[in-house]
């Protein structure tokens, strides 16, 4: 079992070195992750300036580890491509520090890198623990977590898809299978003035969550105490409107 982790928060993140402990347990790790933060970088990829990898010493005999310059998504392509010997039998990107539910799988680095997983035909899985704390407590989950992990090792995953896995900060109840919740972001940027020339905008946000009691949206069952893992797919074809876009044919 070759198993490849990356992450969005950088290789010297407790979240990343949590869990490869834990994959450590089914295989061989190798963790190719960014050399510091890159959150909020979706899937985009390096293409104006070359990456650079270091490996980075390691006091586990089953992992090895790099650090790349670029993404997260660039982590899972160099992996694959010139990094690795074979094709890993999984991809994990985590444990973010932070929630990836609802509308953030859309800018999420952790899902990003996952989703690129799945690109290539490998079963992925993006774990976050809700909790941007750098010393943010994993033990709560981590059980939970490595089920789902040995679950997914031992089960086929549908083709074309990868796990978005979020995780409440503290208790756990138990984990449920849920969509995505409706949410959007608001008040996106602050304004600060500049001492010379332009004003500086800053990206802030408050998280609205449109749902109001439904369990079976991930941002309601994880304030409700639950592990959620939603099915992603990156087919974002919008089938109920291609009867819509008939109109446009000509």
């Amino acid at each position: 079992m070759l198993i490849l982790i990356t992450n969005d928060d950088g290789i010297q993140a407790k979240g990343i070195q949590t869990i490869a402990r834990v994959a450590a347990k089914y295989g061989q790790v190798v963790v190719v992750a960014p050399n510091g933060p890159r959150s909020a970088q979706s899937s985009a990829l390096t293409i104006e300036v070359p990456v650079s990898v270091k490996p980075v010493p390691s006091d586990n005999e089953n992992i090895t580890q790099y650090a790349v310059s670029g993404t997260p998504a660039d982590c899972v392509k160099l992996a694959i491509s010139q990094l690795l010997d074979e094709k890993p039998n999984l991809v994990i990107s985590g444990i973010n520090h932070g929630s990836n539910a609802s509308i953030n799988v859309i800018y999420s680095g952790t899902i990003g890198a996952a989703i690129e997983g799945a690109l290539h035909g490998i079963p992925s899985i993006g774990f976050s623990l809700c909790d941007h704390d750098a010393d943010a407590d994993f033990e709560p989950s981590l059980p939970y977590f490595e089920q789902i992990i040995a679950k997914t090792i031992n089960s086929e995953m549908p083709k074309d898809i990868c796990l978005n896995v979020n995780a409440p900060k503290g208790e756990v109840k138990g984990i449920r299978a849920c969509r995505q919740a409706e949410g959007r972001w608001a008040n996106d940027f602050g304004k600060t003035p500049a001492p010379r020339a332009n004003d500086y905008y800053w990206l802030i946000g408050d998280f609205m969550f449109l749902n109001d009691n439904d369990m079976n949206a991930d941002q309601c069952a994880i304030e409700n105490g639950y592990i959620t893992v939603v099915p992603l797919q990156f087919d974002m074809t919008a089938y109920k409107a291609i009867e819509y876009c008939k109109q446009y044919e000509a």
